[in-house]
């Protein structure tokens, strides 16, 4: 009778755990993207060759417009990104410390109300305030983009599991030590996760950083909306969609990275 249950206890034994949410990104899912963007950027460099491009389309792409608004979104993207990064992790830490759990809800509706906001209201808020420049549009990006990264890292150090922080206490380890050799490395790729969605904000939300002065790849869509011209509106929309696919193909490659040996999967 032992011998004929084994089998049976096998068959119904659990199934394995699922894989981590991490487990999505791996090797094999990043190397398509990078091949389409450059055959998008090539199409679009060979249709531009070719295209019979009136006066005032040529002025507009001319003179290095197209470079220096690509650059300025580039900017935009990053120095807004880093003001993200050290508002809403350090903040996210200091919430999850058991001296400010109360102050975390006051916090996070603080932060759901930028994100809340729309962000061409909220542009011409500090235009208002601030006047025209990059200021008011890095200051409208990075409110808007605050949320994902600041959510997740809460989310990310709640999660971790209470008895491991009990035995690296018990052990010896200082609350500093806890956080950055066990909190902040388990947390690890839900903090990415956010980061990731905050680029791709970061990206989209900058295209209207030309309606408060501060540039980018927005005004050339403005510019081919109000002067009716496709081609300029066209480069616009496909250098800010390559540049989002860009950067979140970046974070996803960091994600991959960085993400805790123990918390990889096989793909």
């Amino acid at each position: 009778m032992t011998a004929s249950t084994a089998p049976e206890l096998e068959e119904t034994a659990a199934p394995p755990p699922p894989a981590a949410p991490g487990s999505r990104v791996s090797w094999r899912k990043l190397t398509f993207l990078p091949a389409f963007l450059l055959a998008l950027l090539f199409a679009t460099w060979l249709w531009f060759e070719q295209a019979d491009l009136d006066p005032l389309t040529e002025n507009a792409l001319s003179d290095g417009q197209v470079s220096k608004a690509l650059w300025q979104h580039v900017q935009l993207t990053v120095i807004s990104t880093f003001f993200v990064l050290i508002i809403a992790i350090p903040l996210g830490i200091v919430l999850t410390r058991s001296a400010f759990r109360k102050v975390s809800p006051l916090a996070m509706t603080v932060a759901n109300m930028g994100q809340a906001t729309p962000a061409i209201g909220l542009l011409a808020l500090l235009v208002i305030w601030l006047g025209t420049g990059t200021k008011a549009a890095l200051i409208g990006i990075v409110a808007y983009a605050v949320l994902p990264v600041l959510s997740n890292t809460i989310a990310g150090l709640k999660a971790n599991d209470p008895t491991l922080l009990e035995a690296a206490r018990g052990i010896g380890m200082s609350p500093l030590d806890v956080l950055s050799r066990v909190e902040l490395p388990l947390a690890v790729p839900l903090i990415l996760a956010g980061v990731r969605t905050a680029l791709v904000l970061n990206v989209g939300t900058a295209t209207l950083a030309t309606f408060g002065g501060g540039g980018g790849l927005g005004v050339l869509i403005t510019t081919g909306i109000t002067n009716q011209r496709m081609p300029v509106l066209m480069l616009g929309s496909i250098l800010t969609v390559t540049l989002a696919l860009l950067v979140d193909w970046l974070a996803s490659l960091a994600e991959l990275l960085l993400r805790p040996r123990g918390l990889e999967t096989d793909t």
